[in-house]
């Protein structure tokens, strides 16, 4: 079964393994075709990824197909990741097809379930090629998985489907690049090896001239090009949805030190990002309560198994040194399930998410969240309190459970998605030491995001320099920097000749 819609030009970025660097080549692709005129968009049949974002009419999506799409000046939609698979637990995974649940399955099940998902791949697919000009569809994972072969909708699956062309990416910064790229080409069937018309070294440190001799044994060897050697990119503020990126923890030196608990199954941990921008804040990831000495601010992240992770922080002793941490004054943050957390009791009488019925909280906010059987998905608008400061702010809101007590509200929604609203959301302690909100995305907000870190500043006696930086401004660059690296690195007239279109 193919596509019949002839509109689109598609381009596939397919890559050795994971994390190899393929959600950002493919956000980097969609600005670059976008500055030369033409109308793009991205695509990612099947992603497996617990970062996610909310569309405007509250569909949830791979959080890369969401920055991919701003990359390409156009609106994130659930046809650019038409299958979401959100990991719960051990071989079982949250699906979610056009944007909505549709159960949780287990490996086998979804195993199964791939022929029929097919058809959601396609009529996305197709939907997206009658609007652009040009598909960039980003693979998952490594296309030579032998046992994933069959029914296949990430890599090789999706090329044939759609009848596109193929880019491999190894990464060089690993080790082994050369190895890794001939041995992908070898388990490939004779029919995928046509697909892939060229390859790209990505994250390449230090002397390119010393990549010569193995560039012509890969080009010799392969009969296909290096399209180009893609330098490793330092200091560019863009979503990582993959969580290796939290291995490499933060060793920039600034007067605030935010820690982000490192939870087990840590998801949208994307929502720390613009912190990364500010000179004066050093952003920490820690797994043990040890950790916490010397910070100013301590942030409970998403989950997508609330009860089992606050469990772990229990065991961990995490529970009492948030006490002690906040007994002596120290900030303390929930957002989604760690706003949860933060609460005094977790339900979970229908088993969304785990085997625990109920679990206790930090017990830092008056609160009771019980999980539910339906997601609630919205971007929203709301309004917040900060040391009696009213902050606009917009974000996004992905969650299971509903949360209520006798706490201080914390914000006031007036939009979920394009309705109206007038809901108390969030709760904060009466010192405003202690916040929790649903609202992922609330720190992309420059406002708040400054008033925050000035009131730390007070708190803490360090000099304020008064200014606010622009998050969207340097995310902004960063996918303009993004863009002109790989630009500069490629031989773009080969690729645009590859996807079948001129400049």
């Amino acid at each position: 079964m193919k596509s019949n819609k002839k509109s689109a030009k598609p381009i596939m970025v397919q890559g050795t393994s994971s994390h190899v660097g393929k959600s950002i080549l493919t956000a980097a692709l969609c600005r670059i075709l976008r500055d030369r005129g033409f109308k793009v968009a991205p695509f990612k049949a099947q992603n497996m990824a617990l970062n996610s974002s909310v569309t405007a009419d509250g569909s949830e999506i791979g959080r890369a197909q969401a920055f991919q799409a701003e990359a390409a000046g156009v609106p994130p939609t659930f046809d650019m990741n038409p299958i979401l698979l959100k990991p719960t637990g051990d071989s079982l995974s949250q699906v979610i097809i056009h944007g909505k649940v549709v159960g949780v399955m287990s490996a086998r099940q979804y195993h199964a379930f791939k022929q029929e998902a097919k058809k959601f791949v396609l009529e996305s697919y197709s939907r997206l090629a009658e609007n652009y000009d040009v598909i960039v569809i980003e693979g998952a994972g490594s296309p030579a998985e032998i046992n994933l072969r069959e029914n296949d909708i990430a890599n090789m699956g999706v090329a044939e489907l759609v009848d596109s062309p193929v880019i491999l990416a190894g990464d060089i910064d690993r080790g082994g690049v050369f190895a890794s790229i001939v041995g992908t080409m070898e388990l490939l069937t004779e029919d995928e090896r046509e697909r892939v018309k060229g390859f790209i070294i990505n994250k390449f440190r230090g002397d390119i001239n010393l990549l010569t001799p193995g560039i012509e044994f890969l080009e010799k060897r392969t009969n296909r090009p290096v399209l180009g050697v893609v330098p490793y990119m330092k200091d560019i503020i863009l979503p990582d949805e993959d969580g290796v990126a939290l291995e490499s923890r933060s060793r920039k030196m600034g007067s605030l030190r935010i820690s982000v608990i490192k939870l087990p199954r840590i998801s949208n941990f994307t929502d720390f990002d613009p912190f990364k921008c500010e000179d004066d804040v050093e952003l920490d990831f820690i797994d043990t309560p040890q950790e916490l000495h010397g910070s100013h601010m301590v942030i409970i992240p998403g989950t997508k198994n609330t009860l089992e992770d606050a469990k772990w922080m229990k065991d961990k002793g995490f529970f009492r040194a948030l006490g002690d941490f906040s007994g002596g004054g120290g900030v303390v943050w929930g957002i989604c399930g760690g706003f949860q957390i933060l609460g005094k009791k977790i339900l979970d009488p229908f088993g969304v998410e785990s085997d625990l019925k109920q679990m206790d909280g930090v017990g830092l906010l008056d609160t009771v969240t019980t999980m539910m059987k339906e997601k609630n998905t919205f971007q929203v608008t709301a309004t917040v309190q900060v040391e009696g400061r009213e902050c606009l702010v917009q974000g996004y809101e992905i969650h299971m459970g509903e949360t209520s007590g006798n706490a201080l509200p914390f914000s006031t929604i007036l939009k979920r998605n394009s309705l109206e609203a007038s809901v108390k959301d969030g709760a904060i302690s009466k010192d405003g030491n202690i916040i929790g909100t649903y609202i992922h995305g609330i720190f992309d907000n420059d406002g708040l995001r400054k008033n925050i870190l000035d009131r730390l500043k007070r708190k803490n006696g360090f000099e304020n320099n008064g200014l606010a930086k622009s998050y969207a401004a340097q995310k902004e660059a960063s996918f303009k920097a993004v863009a002109d690296i790989v630009e500069n690195s490629l031989r773009i007239d080969e690729l645009l000749n590859i996807i079948g279109v001129q400049f």
